[in-house]
């Protein structure tokens, strides 16, 4: 097993450099479309293919057809971006990804039973994870390695032979040799590399504890990035959705709600109905970012309007 993971290791640091070099060469030419993001001086995305193909070939049979039906959405994603379908407001990327959810949600319920549901939702957090370079692969490693010593101590019974801490540690392996030119901020993982990651950690979590365990860590694992990307997320609530002094509740729900998908869930669910949140202990809870309908005609009404930060609130996120 272990050799096995040695070679698991290479593969992604030789694989990782090689596609790195590959993508920077055709995005310089223009060949590359949505998957050379024009930051830092242009950013090869979804160099996560190879943690991608890495961990669907090497996952227990079963686990790793979750991986591969939704790394292949995923990808879809990365490719075509942020096309809508016609007048629909929805992405052809979201749709994707929406369908990827829903098929390792039901491929993996004969596996994993309601973990699956929880298993699939890991893939909103690690998305958001992967917006600032080193911040999805940090949050993997310390999970990882917390579910690795977890399931030691505990002593989980293997699963078809193979110890409990095998995924896991796979997936640390995985990303152990993707993760120094992410920190550098040379490439991203993209849909496909963060949702790979995202069920890879999830699985893991459901072979260590069940259904109990799975939630808890999920839990962890939002706030986990909701402290790592602080700075950031609190300058966007600040001057995107004018929330002045932000909660760290505030932060835990744009982690677990932001994005395409959860607007369309609040489109969906309060129309063009924006809820005024005063009270303290739902600020404290985050309630602000979780009812904040960007579709609402009446932002303006409810939102603090001046969005120039005071210089004391700036100083708090130094």
């Amino acid at each position: 097993m272990f050799l096995e993971l040695f070679i698991v290791f290479i593969c992604s640091l030789v694989g990782t450099g090689a596609l790195n070099i590959i993508f920077r060469f055709l995005g310089k030419r223009g060949y590359m479309g949505n998957l050379y993001e024009p930051v830092r001086g242009g950013t090869p995305r979804a160099i996560g293919i190879i943690p991608f193909i890495i961990i669907s070939l090497f996952l227990p049979a079963g686990y790793n057809n979750l991986v591969l039906v939704m790394g292949l959405c995923a990808l879809i994603d990365d490719v075509i971006g942020r096309k809508r379908i016609a007048n629909l407001p929805i992405e052809i990327g979201q749709l994707a990804r929406g369908i990827g959810m829903l098929c390792v949600i039901g491929l993996g319920y004969p596996l994993m039973g309601l973990s699956s549901i929880l298993v699939a939702l890991m893939i909103q957090p690690m998305n958001i994870a992967d917006m600032q370079p080193g911040s999805a692969v940090s949050v993997v490693f310390i999970m990882s390695l917390f579910t690795i010593l977890a399931t030691v101590i505990i002593g989980v019974a293997p699963i078809t032979q193979i110890p409990a801490y095998y995924v896991p540690l796979l997936t640390f392996v995985t990303c152990l040799g993707y993760a120094p030119l992410d920190y550098s901020g040379k490439i991203m993982l993209g849909e496909v590399g963060n949702h790979t990651f995202a069920l890879a950690l999830g699985i893991g979590y459901y072979i260590l504890g069940g259904f109990l365990g799975t939630l808890i860590l999920f839990i962890v694992t939002t706030a986990l990035i909701a402290y790592i990307r602080r700075k950031n997320l609190s300058r966007f609530l600040i001057n995107k959705l004018h929330i002045n002094n932000p909660t760290f509740g505030d932060l835990f729900m744009d982690v677990l709600t932001g994005g395409g998908l959860g607007d369309l869930f609040r489109k969906i669910i309060l129309g063009q109905r924006q809820q005024i949140v005063t009270d303290n202990l739902l600020i404290a809870l985050g309630f602000r970012r979780l009812l904040y309908n960007p579709y609402s005609p009446n932002l303006e009404r409810v939102v603090e309007k001046d969005v120039r930060t005071k210089p004391a609130d700036l100083r708090r996120l130094n």
